[in-house]
């Protein structure tokens, strides 16, 4: 059957090339019968051209005119038959008025690359210095839709199942000591699945993995002599494309189904995918920054400028992107769709998010059309959204980020609240007890359950969960910038010692401090996420942003597995609780009442004395108890659960509620004994030989589990 569209109708100019008009969507490349459908917006370009290589070749073999027929609306389209779509590289020249002022940046001389590509060259190796007077530095690329997903899909663990785990794809193996084929990979964190399997994690938080520049503002550090990269990656080149330079195969342009087939087994073994995306800003910068894409293609489309043409700096990178205009928010659209569609990711983590929230003055919206098409979009409809509810400019919504119904957050708050308590800082109380209910103080009275609050200690911005209880002030000159940058309120305390210790008091008590971080953390209604590396004192030597350093300060030192085993079978064990117990794991708030008849409340508070909280400005003493009847809002029965936390310099006696006749209390974590008796296995707790108070340590955590008397452990029968 003859089909028309398939039938050229024009020649390129050269008369190498037959074309004919192109579909306006989707934007991009795609393969088509016989050729590339090439389609790309502007709103203020004059004319367009499209610049054709052969890969790694410096100049393009062929550059073709959009016919004025192939324009349709703002969009130009074309179809170019009879290409070598897998030996091929291609950009845009773009034609079109430069004036600041109005917003426009055009120049016809610059090679730009596609917005919507789906793979990126130039930047094909990790640090392999490029050639700088290459007049197309990052090339689009045409991948193929021929992934063998072996009946994958993403998981849809419900949110508050799962044990966040951030990581960075190069820095989490990285070191010679993570003992992978490939380090530093994605292929590298497959080799590790084995490892987080056995630690719990069922959810992995990916740092950027979009394509970005790692010589992005590269300099030797005046400190160090190390070079300094931009190792974080949150300055994306491109949206659409994973980085070549975190995959083994990205030399051979691979990198796609190398990201995919992690994606896959991380799935076979049960653990999400979480993309951590930075839809704030390019890495284009401002007005002195370099033209890539965006700024050449439609400047006053893409980005946020002032009246007088210059970039609005919402993100602290130099330009923001322009949201809420309709075209960069079907970009943002498409880009989160194509993800979820083609990559099986389970969610995303936005960014600075309250970006996204912005008009095109800069001016924060009450309803943001961005926000609210995505909380509501049919394809992203089981992905997670979480908000990093702040930004650059100054705005903070912890706690009231627009969120339908949809959204949870990054909980600062959180953060801040429990490193205040943990280091022993009066009237915090209050605070804590509303941050070990799932912040019902900030989510509730927006009818927003305990899923709203991702919980965290540390994060990949800030100290390690070692470094927290190892400095009292960051330690961040190895960047060059004489100690200026990163946070200074880090609530953090060194246990006495600035730094790496050899006394064995302070190291003792440093493992404590980590320890009682995560035994509260993991307690703690909302969903909790865990830093790697901290299960095993992963160390940043005291910089708390380490967004430049490639190097030993950022990967994670497999050998400290050995060394710190005893912290890490903590963290195992707290892990493997809290997935044991469903009352941890709530969907709604506390109502603090007894709506199953069970004698107890949903969670009831506790002091030095049963049933009274001392809430003093200077108690350090508090406790709470989660009657297991009411787990799930009464949809699932499981034990009571009783939290003891003292962050007294001194040891105190916690009175235990008591339970029903056939019930007893058994310890399954004290944070003051030795190891083995710091932690048990979950369901192998030892029964206590006095039900009606324990001791708990100067600076200590506990947690009891009540259980019928008949089921003791095999241990104690």
């Amino acid at each position: 059957m003859f089909r028309v569209d398939l039938h050229p109708t024009h020649v390129s100019d050269c008369g190498k090339f037959r074309l004919r008009v192109g579909k306006p969507l989707p934007f991009g490349a795609s393969i088509v019968p016989g050729g590339v459908n090439f389609s790309v917006y502007s709103r203020s370009a004059t004319s367009c051209k499209l610049a054709l290589f052969n890969k790694h070749e410096p100049k393009p073999f062929s550059v073709i005119t959009f016919k004025d027929e192939f324009r349709i609306g703002n969009v130009f389209t074309m179809v170019v038959f009879d290409l070598d779509y897998e030996n091929l590289e291609y950009g845009f020249y773009m034609e079109g008025p430069f004036d600041a002022r109005e917003g426009h940046r055009f120049d016809k001389t610059r090679v730009l690359m596609d917005p919507y590509a789906k793979a990126i060259g130039g930047r094909d190796v990790w640090g392999k210095q490029p050639d700088w007077n290459d007049m197309y530095q990052h090339r689009a690329r045409i991948i193929f839709d021929d992934f063998d997903w072996e009946n994958d899909h993403p998981l849809e663990t419900p949110v508050e199942d799962l044990i966040f785990y951030e990581t960075h794809v190069r820095g989490f193996t990285q070191n010679p000591s993570s003992g992978v084929k490939h380090p530093g990979t994605f292929s590298g964190i497959r080799e590790k699945i084995p490892y987080l399997k056995e630690l719990g994690i069922n959810c992995i938080e990916l740092m950027p993995i979009h394509e970005f520049d790692e010589f992005e503002n590269s300099r030797i550090s005046p400190t160090t002599g190390k070079t300094l990269y931009n190792y974080w990656g949150y300055s994306n080149v491109g949206f659409f494309a994973p980085k070549a330079g975190f995959a083994a195969t990205g030399k051979f342009g691979m990198q796609v189904d190398e990201c995919k087939t992690l994606i896959r087994e991380l799935h076979k073994n049960g653990i999400e995918v979480i993309l951590d995306v930075v839809f704030n800003h390019t890495a284009e910068g401002n007005e002195r920054g370099p033209y890539i894409s965006y700024r050449g293609i439609d400047n006053k489309t893409y980005y946020l400028l002032t009246p007088e043409g210059y970039y609005f700096n919402f993100s602290g990178c130099g330009n923001t992107l322009n949201c809420n205009n309709p075209i960069v928010r079907n970009m943002i659209l498409d880009c989160l769709r194509y993800w979820a569609a083609d990559y099986h990711v389970d969610g995303f983590r936005f960014d600075l998010a309250s970006i996204l929230g912005r008009d095109q003055n800069g001016a924060p919206m009450h309803s943001p059309p961005l926000l609210e098409t995505l909380a509501f979009d049919p394809i992203l409809g089981k992905c997670k959204l979480i908000a990093e509810a702040w930004d650059a400019g100054g705005l903070y919504q912890v706690g009231c980020f627009p969120a339908w119904g949809r959204w949870a957050e990054w909980n600062g708050k959180y953060r801040d609240d429990l490193r205040r308590f943990l280091k022993g800082e009066p009237n915090m109380l209050g605070a804590m007890a509303q941050r070990l209910q799932g912040s019902p103080d900030l989510y509730q009275m927006a009818g927003r359950g305990a899923t709203a609050s991702i919980n965290f200690v540390t994060a990949h911005d800030g100290f390690t969960l070692y470094d927290m209880v190892a400095y009292n002030g960051k330690h961040n000159e190895a960047n060059g910038e004489n100690n200026g940058d990163g946070s200074n309120d880090n609530y953090s305390w060194n246990c006495g010692w600035e730094g790496e210790s050899t006394d064995p008091q302070v190291n003792r008590l440093r493992i404590k401090q980590m320890k009682n971080a995560v035994a509260m953390l993991l307690v703690s209604q909302g969903t909790p996420m865990l830093l790697a590396g901290d299960e095993m004192a992963n160390t940043q030597w005291g910089n708390n942003n380490a967004y430049c350093q490639d190097n030993e300060i950022s990967w994670i030192d497999w050998s400290l597995l050995d060394k710190n085993k005893e912290l890490f079978n903590f963290f195992k064990n707290m892990i493997a609780f809290r997935r044991a117990h469903p009352v941890l794991r709530n969907r709604g708030h506390f109502q603090n009442r007894d709506y199953m008849g069970s004698g107890f409340a949903d969670i009831t508070w506790h002091g030095q004395k049963a049933w009274n909280v001392d809430w003093s400005e200077e108690s350090r003493c508090l406790a709470f108890m989660l009657c297991g009847m009411h787990a799930k809002g009464g949809t699932v029965d499981d034990n009571s659960v009783y939290v003891a936390m003292n962050m007294h310099w001194e040891m105190h006696g916690f009175e235990m509620p008591q339970l029903p006749d056939y019930m007893e209390w058994a310890v399954f974590a004290n944070t003051d004994a030795a190891p083995p008796h710091d932690i048990w296995v979950p369901g192998k707790e030892v029964g206590l030989a006095s039900q009606k108070e324990f001791l708990v340590g100067p600076r200590s955590v506990v947690i009891l589990v009540g259980r019928d008397k008949k089921k003791k452990s095999r241990k104690e029968s």
